[in-house]
């Protein structure tokens, strides 16, 4: 079975077609400034990557754009539209409702919908990108994977905040957890490398890129995450802030003059090691600024290492120990020093790394000693797969 993914942004749409048989992906892409004058970027397995300016309107004429260069006859892979057996959808926000993934109708959709207030941003690009696959391939099942879904198993103590009771009764004010379909993929993936049992081991996966957080998988479930309600919670990020004092919101509103929505912007767009450094939220430009004798960029990337360590040795603590730890995502996955530098922090729980076996890059790896009492890994992530999977299991037992 042939099984299209779909991730939809406000002005970008990410594809795959996976086939569920190999689970190599087929072709991958990229639609992007959908509604200022478009682009899509189109990589069939095998071949050159090919550029296309065209216009994308809206989300519709990009999904027409992906199918007509999946059939094309130059630098198609199908022969026919008839071949895409299912579409997987990534969802970011499924709120309480949503512990697994779903098969798409329109309970669902409305579902989706009233989580529009908890992800603003994403949910309701999320509902476009299902909305024009639903229209353009009529009869084709679609499913939800959501990110928030992983991370439903957590304790009501990891995820309840110190706030009046009313405003979880009313509004479901909560920590959700973010980059669910990650952590799930690696974590299992992670146990099957280091030879752990999944339903016997304590796992922390570090998912590190642009957007960033940590979370403790305790016998293949989670029980804890750094993002909380929304993706601004927890660690320090390419552009967000992560954890900060709330007070300091006011303080820098009444200082600047500024509303809340200005400094909602500030600290998810300005903020992390791009405000900090004053240089990017690319870790290679920082490590670059950095070794050029920019201090800013050296304090950023040191405080950034410092949170991921802390957080590790938190989840330890909240699993009375800790068997593996993965990392993964853009930064985790190819950035060996940051790697050394979280786990040169690390050494009360025994981890020792391996210099040779860390200079690894996008490959799964140990990358701890063999005398080291935690497993370290690299373990790239591939969150187009776990969504395919999730598509394929829920489209077959229908």
């Amino acid at each position: 079975m042939k099984i299209l993914v779909i991730n939809c942004g406000s002005s970008s749409l990410k594809y795959q077609l996976i086939d569920s048989e190999t689970e190599q992906a087929i072709a991958v892409g990229l639609c992007e400034r959908i509604g200022i004058d478009g682009r899509l970027v189109h990589t069939p397995a095998g071949r050159e990557k090919l550029i296309f300016d065209k216009a994308l309107p809206n989300h519709e004429a990009a999904v027409q754009s992906v199918l007509a260069a999946l059939v094309d006859k130059e630098h198609g892979v199908m022969e026919s539209l008839s071949e895409i057996g299912a579409v997987g959808h990534r969802v970011v926000h499924g709120g309480e409702r949503f512990t697994e993934s779903v098969i798409i109708d329109d309970e669902v959709i409305k579902a989706i919908t009233e989580c529009n207030d908890l992800a603003p941003l994403h949910n309701p690009a999320n509902l476009i990108g299902i909305d024009a696959c639903r229209k353009l391939m009529p009869g084709v099942p679609m499913v939800a994977v959501f990110d928030t879904a992983f991370h439903q198993t957590m304790p009501k103590k990891a995820f309840t905040y110190g706030l009046p009771h009313e405003y979880y009764d009313k509004y479901k004010i909560r920590r959700y957890g973010f980059h669910g379909t990650s952590h799930s993929y690696v974590s299992k993936r992670a146990a099957e490398i280091a030879g752990l049992a999944l339903d016997h081991s304590r796992i922390i996966v570090c998912h590190l890129g642009n957007g960033a957080s940590v979370s403790a998988v305790l016998n293949g479930k989670s029980v804890d995450t750094s993002m909380g309600l929304t993706p601004l919670e927890g660690l320090i990020m390419g552009t967000r802030s992560g954890d900060i004092d709330p007070a300091i919101i006011e303080f820098i509103a009444k200082k600047e003059g500024k509303s809340i929505e200005e400094i909602m912007n500030l600290l998810n767009k300005k903020s992390g090691v791009y405000g900090m450094s004053g240089v990017s939220s690319d870790f290679r430009d920082l490590e670059a600024a950095a070794n050029s004798g920019n201090e800013l960029a050296k304090d950023a990337t040191e405080v950034f290492v410092y949170r991921v360590a802390k957080y590790i040795g938190s989840y330890a603590a909240a699993m009375n120990g800790v068997d593996a730890i993965a990392f993964t995502a853009g930064l985790g996955e190819n950035d060996k020093n940051i790697r050394r530098r979280i786990c040169e922090y690390l050494g009360f729980i025994g981890v020792e790394i391996d210099e040779e076996r860390n200079n690894v890059r996008g490959k799964e790896a140990v990358i701890s000693s063999d005398s080291s009492g935690v497993k370290v890994l690299a373990v790239p992530t591939n969150e187009e797969l776990a969504i395919a999977r999730d598509t394929v299991m829920l489209v077959s037992n229908r």
